[in-house]
C-alpha cells in the first residue's frame, strides 16, 4: 500500500513521507526518528548537529546564484500524534504506518498517519537531497516533542540558528498564511481515595461511550464535536441519580491535543435495577445521539455484563469528583473580539482516569491572551481543589503574536495571489505552534506558517489531501526563489 504512496507526485517528497513513516515516532520516544534524520543529514554530507535537547539542525548552502540571498529557517516537528481506533490492532511503538491512497486523499488502516507534521519532514529532506532546486542559504530544523510540550522548541537555545526568515511547514489549510497563534497549559488535577467494598447484591456491567469523531483540541475546538469525557461523566452522573449506580473505575481519552473519542467505566448496580438501567441507557443514547447527529453521527453508548469487581468508590467522593468533571469546561471559552472567526481562548477535558484508589484528570487551556489563558486555568484548579485534588501546572507555552506588516508575509501573500488567482487568508490560529515559543530567543526573525490541506488531525480519520501537496510544494519552491538579498 506504501508502493502507491511512494509513487504520487512530487515523488521525492512523498518517497521521503514514506521513509519517515516506518520510523516509530511518538513524543518523548523520539530516539530513533532522530537518529534517521541525523543520519539523512550525514549521508548528504551536510552539517548536521542535535542540540542537547534532541532538535535536529541541518545546514545546506545556497544553489548558485543564489548565494546573496537571506538565509531561510525551514522548520518542522518529528513527532506525530498516536491515536488508533479501538478495534485496531497496532503497537505504535514497533510498527511502521500503513499508508493507502483513497481517490485524492492518503489516508492510515484505523491509525493517525502522520501527515502533522511529517508532510513538513518529508517537504524539507526532499529540499536538503535535491539538487535541482533554486533556493537562497538553508538551516533546516527538525524540532522533537512538539505534540506533548513544546520541550524542543523551548529547549533550543539562541545563537544556533544564523536565518533571518522561518517558513513554519506545520499549518493544515493550503488556502492560509498563519502568522499568529495560541499559547497553552497542561491543567492536572490528581489525588487519592479511599475503595468500598462491593454488596453482595450487585451486578456490574462495562459502559463504554466511543465512535466519536474527535480531532485536533485546537484547530477542531470550535466545531463542536462531542468529548467523550464529558458525556461519559453525563451518563454516570445521571446513573447515579436515577439507580444509584457506584463506579468502580473510568478510562477515557489520550492525549491532551487530541478530543477524546473514547471512554470506558466499570459501574456496579442493585440487582432490582438493571432493567431499569439498560432501559434507561437506550434512552440516554437516543437523547445524546440526537444532539450530536452533525458532529458525531457514529457515537455509541454500549453497556455490557462482566464480573463484579471487587471495590468501588465511596458515595461522598463519587459524587463530588463527578459533580467536578460536571462543572469543568469544555470547548469554546472566548471568541478573539478583534479577529473575527478566531477562538481566543478554550479547555480540553482531555483525559480521566481513576482506578485503584488514584484519579488523574487531565487539561490542556488555550488561549492567544496569555492572561486569559491563565485565568481560564486557575478557575479549573480551584474547581478540583474543592474536593481536595492536587492541581499542577505544566507544559506552560506562550502564543505568537501576530506580525503582519513582515516583508515575508507580505512577499508571500502576493505570491499566492500571483500562482492561485485569489487572496490568500493571512490569519491566526487556535493551534499551538512553534513559532512563539522559538521567538523568544531569535526575536527579530520573520515567521510564516503554511501547509497542505491535512484533515482529523490527532485522530484516526487524518488524511492529506493529494492535490493540495501539489499546490503547497509549488508554493514552496516558489517562495524560496523570492527571498530577497540579505
Amino acid at each position: 500500500m506504501s508502493e502507491a504512496v511512494r509513487n504520487l507526485e512530487p515523488k521525492a517528497m512523498w518517497n521521503h513521507f514514506a521513509d519517515l513513516n516506518a520510523v516509530p515516532r511518538p513524543s518523548k520516544k523520539e530516539e530513533r526518528v532522530i537518529k534517521f534524520i541525523k543520519n539523512f543529514g550525514g549521508k548528504l554530507e551536510l552539517p548536521t548537529t542535535i542540540d542537547e535537547v534532541g532538535n535536529v539542525i541541518i545546514k545546506k548552502p545556497a544553489s548558485p546564484g543564489m548565494e546573496n540571498r537571506k538565509t531561510v529557517v525551514l522548520q518542522s516537528h518529528l513527532d506525530m500524534v498516536h491515536q488508533k481506533n479501538a478495534s485496531t490492532q497496532f503497537d505504535f511503538d514497533v510498527e511502521g504506518i500503513k499508508m493507502f491512497v483513497d481517490g485524492d486523499w492518503v489516508r492510515a488502516e484505523g491509525t493517525t498517519l502522520g501527515a502533522d507534521n511529517g508532510i513538513g519532514v518529508a517537504s524539507i529532506m526532499a529540499l536538503l537531497s535535491a539538487n535541482d532546486i533554486a533556493h537562497p542559504p538553508l538551516e533546516a530544523l527538525f524540532t522533537i516533542d512538539e505534540e506533548t510540550g513544546m520541550t524542543g522548541a523551548m529547549g533550543l537555545k539562541g545563537g544556533l540558528l544564523d536565518a533571518e526568515i522561518m517558513l513554519n511547514l506545520d499549518t493544515e489549510d493550503d488556502d492560509e498564511l498563519t502568522i499568529g497563534c495560541a499559547g497553552g497549559i497542561d491543567v492536572t488535577a490528581s489525588g487519592l481515595y479511599v475503595e468500598r467494598q462491593v454488596t453482595a447484591d450487585c451486578v456490574a456491567f462495562k459502559m463504554s461511550v466511543n465512535g466519536l469523531t474527535g480531532g485536533h483540541s485546537g484547530m477542531d475546538i470550535h466545531r463542536g464535536r462531542g468529548n467523550a469525557n464529558k458525556l461519559m461523566n453525563r451518563l454516570l452522573m445521571n446513573a447515579a441519580n436515577e439507580f444509584g449506580i457506584s463506579i468502580s473505575s473510568i478510562d477515557g481519552g489520550s492525549l491532551r491535543n487530541a478530543i477524546p473519542r473514547e471512554s470506558v467505566a466499570v459501574v456496579c448496580v442493585a440487582k432490582d435495577q438493571e432493567k431499569n438501567l439498560k432501559t434507561w441507557l437506550t434512552v440516554f443514547e437516543a437523547e445524546i445521539k440526537a444532539e450530536h447527529q452533525t458532529t458525531d453521527p457514529n457515537l455509541k453508548v454500549s453497556i455490557e455484563s462482566i464480573e463484579t469487581p471487587a471495590k468501588v468508590l465511596k458515595a461522598d467522593f463519587q459524587i463530588g469528583l463527578l459533580r467536578a468533571i460536571y462543572g469543568c469546561p469544555v470547548g469554546i471559552y472566548r471568541m478573539s473580539p478583534d479577529i473575527e472567526g478566531l477562538v481566543q481562548t478554550s479547555n480540553n477535558l482531555a483525559r480521566v482516569l481513576v482506578k485503584n484508589g488514584a484519579y488523574t484528570v487531565q487539561c490542556l487551556t488555550r488561549s492567544s491572551v496569555d492572561s486569559e489563558k491563565m485565568d481560564e486555568a486557575e478557575a479549573i484548579k480551584s474547581l478540583f481543589q474543592l474536593i481536595g485534588s492536587k492541581v499542577e501546572f505544566g507544559g506552560n507555552y506562550p502564543g505568537w503574536a501576530p506580525r503582519p506588516d513582515a516583508a515575508i508575509v507580505t512577499t508571500m501573500s502576493s505570491l499566492y495571489k500571483e500562482l492561485f488567482n485569489e487572496p490568500a487568508h493571512v490569519m491566526a490560529c487556535h493551534a499551538g505552534l512553534e513559532c512563539g515559543i522559538l521567538g523568544t530567543n531569535y526575536p527579530e526573525m520573520e515567521m510564516i506558517s503554511f501547509g497542505p490541506n491535512i484533515r482529523g488531525a490527532h485522530s484516526p480519520d487524518e488524511c492529506v489531501q493529494i492535490s493540495s501537496v501539489h499546490k503547497y510544494w509549488k508554493f514552496l519552491l516558489e517562495t524560496l526563489k523570492r527571498i530577497p538579498e540579505a
